[in-house]
């Protein structure tokens, strides 16, 4: 069965992609084993010069990678542009840091006895990657994993297959060994082949918490380690002293940036009722400003979603919770035009017993509600499956810490809308996954952490 490559902002078709049968993977896996096999006996520093030329080779092709990203996925121009910066900041993070974040580490050392662990490779670690961040999900565990000294495999998602393709062009290109990262064009059902391969050593997950129980299932049953990275209701929880003009451009960026197609938006807003009135009004007057329209153009701030079954949940989405008493104060329709659009919204009246209250709103849509006080906010923060990301907005940043520390997620944010960094561990808990990606802990996960124990006779 082919792979489509379709234009979400015209609805063409750019490109037909046939998938892999079970003999071309097999091939396929062992190649990039054998590969690996070599790899993981290259010094730091030549891992390092690679991925140094990796970061320059992504900003010198940065206007061709983020028209392949707008034209595949729909996110707006000047988005893609950054998401390419962001990735070869990354590159140059790993370069800089990696031999640091896996030196021998000693823990005991005595009269007669020394004991340290080591980071070794694990082998190939396979990963199956989203649509959203066509770039950036991709070499957010790439990059750490081949570091490492690992091989890398990955499926990505089948509405982007142009740009995997280009991911394996440009690590070839920057002078890394062809095949040391592979990309696998295979439908849903040949996942379990690859992690029953004894080529595979762990497998990774960026998606849906439905992919992410899957994925885990096939894994355990294979007894390799995964790490999953699944979807989010972050709440932005809003205190009576906010500083409400920085609150809400945050809150802008952070609920509609990607169309609103974002693991880490901010999708349920919680705001104390001492200012719920003012920040209700600004935040959908600033709502009914966005600009929508082809997302090639360097003004649009929402383009299409990626797909057209994606626009069409959301849309009913939004109409269950208008059947269960949410009100629309501006959007809420599909407008009557070519791409897969939907209108930037703002629900209110949403209750805990919706049905969405529980459910990932992936599209522009923000939900809006109002607390008593701080202990309530707290409470509808955590009244959710998912616990990816968090924001807590005070001027009291001692205060905020209060509640953050009560708020269960992989990250809280103060003042700060949630955002991935290569400093700092990404992951959630709960139904949001397990395991963490960048920093150090992210590229210590796909490594053998080892124990040497020395006794001196």
């Amino acid at each position: 069965m082919p792979f489509v490559s379709l234009d979400p902002t015209t609805e063409q078709l750019l490109q037909n992609f046939t998938t892999l049968h079970s003999k071309d993977i097999h091939t396929q896996l062992s190649l990039t084993h054998q590969t690996q096999n070599e790899w993981k006996k290259t010094p730091f520093a030549e891992r390092a010069l690679l991925f140094k030329r990796l970061h320059d080779t992504l900003l010198a092709e940065r206007e061709e990678l983020a028209v392949l990203m707008t034209t595949e996925m729909g996110k707006p121009i000047k988005e893609a542009r950054s998401e390419v910066e962001k990735c070869a900041q990354l590159c140059v993070f790993y370069a800089e840091r990696g031999a640091q974040f896996l030196a021998a580490e000693t823990l005991i050392k005595e009269a007669d006895v020394v004991a340290e662990i080591n980071y070794f490779p694990l082998g190939l670690i396979f990963g199956v990657m989203p649509w959203n961040f066509p770039l950036w999900q991709v070499l957010r565990f790439a990059v750490p994993a081949i570091m490492a000294g690992n091989g890398v495999v990955f499926k990505h998602a089948p509405n982007v297959p142009r740009n995997a393709i280009k991911i394996i062009e440009l690590f070839v290109k920057s002078g890394f060994p062809e095949n040391l990262i592979s990309h696998l064009m295979i439908e849903d059902d040949k996942v379990k082949e690859v992690i029953d391969s004894p080529h595979i050593h762990a497998v990774t997950v960026t998606g849906s918490d439905r992919a992410g129980r899957a994925v885990a299932a096939l894994s355990g049953a294979a007894l390799k380690k995964c790490i999953l990275e699944l979807g989010g209701s972050d709440p932005f929880v809003v205190l009576a002293d906010a500083d409400l003009s920085w609150t809400l451009n945050q809150a802008m960026i952070s609920r509609f940036t990607n169309g609103g197609q974002a693991c880490i938006s901010a999708k349920r807003f919680i705001v104390v009722k001492e200012v719920y009135e003012s920040f209700k009004a600004q935040l959908v007057a600033l709502t009914k400003e966005l600009t929508m329209g082809n997302p090639l153009d360097e003004d649009v701030r929402i383009g299409p979603l990626a797909r057209s079954d994606l626009r069409d949940q959301l849309a009913k989405q939004v109409a269950s919770a208008l059947e269960h008493g949410a009100v629309a104060l501006t959007g809420a329709n599909i407008p009557n035009r070519t791409g897969w659009y939907y209108e930037p919204t703002v629900l209110e009246n949403v209750t805990t017993h919706s049905p969405v209250w529980k459910q990932e709103l992936f599209g522009p849509v923000a939900i809006l509600m109002q607390a008593d006080n701080e202990e309530q906010a707290l409470e509808l923060a955590n009244d959710t499956p998912y616990g990816l990301g968090s924001s807590v907005w005070s001027k009291d940043t001692e205060r905020a810490r209060h509640l953050a520390d009560q708020i269960e997620a992989g990250a809280t944010f103060v003042n700060s809308l949630v955002r991935s960094d290569p400093r700092v561990p990404f992951g959630g808990t709960k139904q949001s996954g397990f395991g963490r990606e960048l920093s150090a802990h992210g590229i210590r996960e796909f490594t053998n952490i080892k124990t040497l124990w020395i006794k001196s006779l």
